[in-house]
């Protein structure tokens, strides 16, 4: 009982390392690209124990807020989006069925709503482009060239929106690998067929400029690969 309640102590202290930290970037007193002080210095402005200070750098380095340099010290990142959520990335490749299904549900929340942006924004050209996409999966493919192309079409009209990080964030929750598990026992042709019929459903929508038609389109989509998932994961009792 000694040994937990020590441990849950120093838990405790060094999530309040990770925290000191970030409140240090949330403030401005860390920028950025900035170098970290000396580790000894470091540990004594924040209060803590060295130990405690490097598990609370390894997280941090872990969530993509710190990078070490090897032979020169411990910086703050760029703290841009597709850095910060390279841990998201990471998440949604190992995940078990349920985690991808649970990603799923996230996508359908938020995709519906930007295909509706991307309506009133959308130009010729964008749709040229998106009818491009279209037609280059009607021929028989492979699985592979078909996700690249069912990618491209989707990222197209999300980054319509002008949002990087809701344009990053969608790519990881329907990233390559999740796309590749949602479809694993799938015929692909048939799968094919369905995706390109719903994926025209959707460029119709934005052709006419109307935003509830193409979120409505966007979220029948996203419903349908949602139950391709749900199959998967009963095939698989859940774990795979």
């Amino acid at each position: 009982m000694a040994h937990a309640d020590r441990r849950k102590v120093h838990v405790t202290v060094t999530d309040q390392a990770i925290d000191a930290i970030k409140a240090m970037i949330a403030r401005g007193e860390l920028a950025a690209g900035d170098r970290l002080p000396n580790e000894e210095i470091f540990a004594e402005q924040l209060g803590l124990s060295r130990n405690s200070l490097r598990e609370a750098m390894r997280a941090l380095i872990a969530m993509g807020i710190l990078v070490s340099k090897q032979g020169d010290g411990t910086y703050v990142s760029s703290l841009e989006p597709h850095v910060l959520l390279e841990s998201l990335a990471f998440a949604a490749d190992v995940s078990s069925s349920r985690g991808v299904s649970h990603m799923l549900q996230v996508r359908r929340m938020l995709e519906p709503q930007a295909t509706a942006l991307a309506a009133v924004r959308v130009s010729d050209a964008d749709i040229a482009a998106l009818q491009g996409c279209i037609d280059r999966t009607v021929e028989e493919m492979g699985v592979e060239d078909f996700i690249t192309l069912d990618m491209e079409f989707h990222r197209r009209i999300i980054d319509l929106v002008g949002n990087p990080v809701l344009s990053m964030l969608l790519e990881i929750l329907a990233g390559r690998t999740v796309r590749t598990r949602v479809l694993r026992g799938t015929r692909i042709a048939d799968a094919q067929e369905v995706i390109r019929r719903e994926h025209q459903a959707i460029l119709d929508a934005l052709i006419l400029r109307d935003p509830q038609l193409a979120a409505a389109a966007a979220a029948m989509h996203v419903a349908g690969v949602e139950r391709w998932a749900a199959e998967q994961a009963a095939l698989s009792g859940g774990a795979a």
